[in-house]
C-alpha cells in the first residue's frame, strides 16, 4: 500500500505538468491566431496601410525653343503691315527688327517678331488665314531641357562653394590665406555671373519664340541705275533714254498728223503755181 501511494502521486504530478504544457501551447497558438486575424480577415477592399516615405520623381517641365520663317506675297503691302501690327499687339509680342526694302521689282518688309511661346502658333495661323500667297514656311523646335538642368546644377554647386569660401574667409588668420580665399571667391563670382546670364538668355528665348516674317509686293519693272559714276551705268541710261526719246518723238509726229496734211497741201499748191508760171 505504501508503494502504491507514491506511484499515484507521481502519476498525478506528471499528468498535471503535461496538462499545463498543453494549456501553454494552446495559449501561444491563440495569441498567434489573434495576431494573424487582422491580416487574414482583412477586407479585400480595405485601403492599403499608409506609407511614411515615398520616392517622389520630380516632374521636369520641358524647355523648348521654337522659331520659324515665313514669307508671303500680297497685293496691298501697307494694309497687310497694319494687320500684322495689330496681331502683334493682341498677342503680346514686339518687333526685334524691322526693315523696309524698295527695289525696281518689289517692295517688302523684313520683320523679326518676338512672340510669347503660347501665342506662336496662333500668330502664324492668323497670318496664313489672311490675304496673300505663302512663298515659304519653316518651323523649328529645339529641346534645351538638358542645358537648363546642367546650368542650374552648376549654378547651385558654385553658390555652395562660394558660401563655404565666405565661411573660410571669416576664419582666415593670415593675410596670405585671406588673399588666396578672396581670389577663389572672385573667380566663383565671375562664373556665377556668367552662368546666370546664360540661364537668363535661355529663359528668354524659351519664353519668347522668334518669327522671321517677310511680306512683299511685286511691281512693274522700271530701270533705274544705282550709280551714274560708272561708264556702264551711264551707257545703259543713255541707251534707255535715247530709245524712249525716239519713241516719244515718233508718237509726237503721229499726234500732229493734221499739221502734216496742211503742210502737204501747201507744198502741192506751191508746186502747181510754179509750173503754171513757167508756162506763161
Amino acid at each position: 500500500m505504501r508503494k502504491i501511494i507514491p506511484v499515484l502521486i507521481l502519476t498525478i504530478l506528471i499528468t498535471s505538468c503535461h496538462q499545463k504544457q498543453t494549456d501553454n501551447s494552446s495559449y501561444a497558438l491563440a495569441d498567434m491566431e489573434e495576431e494573424m486575424i487582422p491580416i487574414t480577415r482583412q477586407s479585400p477592399n480595405a485601403p492599403p496601410p499608409p506609407i511614411d516615405k515615398l520616392e517622389k520623381q520630380e516632374v521636369i517641365k520641358k524647355k523648348i525653343i521654337k522659331d520659324g520663317q515665313l514669307g508671303i506675297r500680297v497685293t496691298e503691302l501697307e494694309k497687310t503691315k497694319n494687320h500684322i501690327d495689330t496681331l502683334i499687339t493682341i498677342y503680346g509680342g514686339y518687333y526685334a527688327n524691322e526693315n523696309f526694302n524698295n527695289t525696281d521689282w518689289e517692295s517688302s518688309y523684313s520683320l523679326k517678331i518676338r512672340i510669347p511661346f503660347s501665342n506662336f502658333e496662333k500668330l502664324i495661323t492668323e497670318i496664313e488665314n489672311g490675304d496673300g500667297e505663302i512663298l515659304y514656311k519653316q518651323i523649328d523646335a529645339r529641346d534645351v531641357t538638358d542645358q537648363f538642368i546642367d546650368l542650374e546644377t552648376r549654378l547651385e554647386n558654385k553658390r555652395n562653394y562660394l558660401k563655404r569660401y565666405n565661411d573660410l574667409l571669416k576664419q582666415a588668420k593670415s593675410i596670405k590665406e585671406i588673399l588666396e580665399i578672396e581670389e577663389k571667391i572672385r573667380g566663383l563670382e565671375e562664373e556665377i555671373e556668367s552662368t546666370t546670364g546664360r540661364l537668363k538668355y535661355l529663359s528668354d528665348i524659351v519664353d519668347y519664340s522668334t518669327l522671321d516674317l517677310t511680306i512683299s509686293k511685286r511691281k512693274d519693272f522700271k530701270y533705274s541705275p544705282v550709280s551714274r559714276n560708272k561708264f556702264s551705268e551711264r551707257l545703259k541710261q543713255s541707251l534707255s533714254k535715247g530709245w524712249f526719246g525716239c519713241v516719244d518723238f515718233i508718237l509726237f509726229i503721229i499726234k500732229i498728223w493734221p499739221f502734216w496734211i496742211f503742210v502737204t497741201l501747201i507744198i502741192y499748191l506751191w508746186i502747181k503755181y510754179k509750173k503754171t508760171k513757167k508756162k506763161n
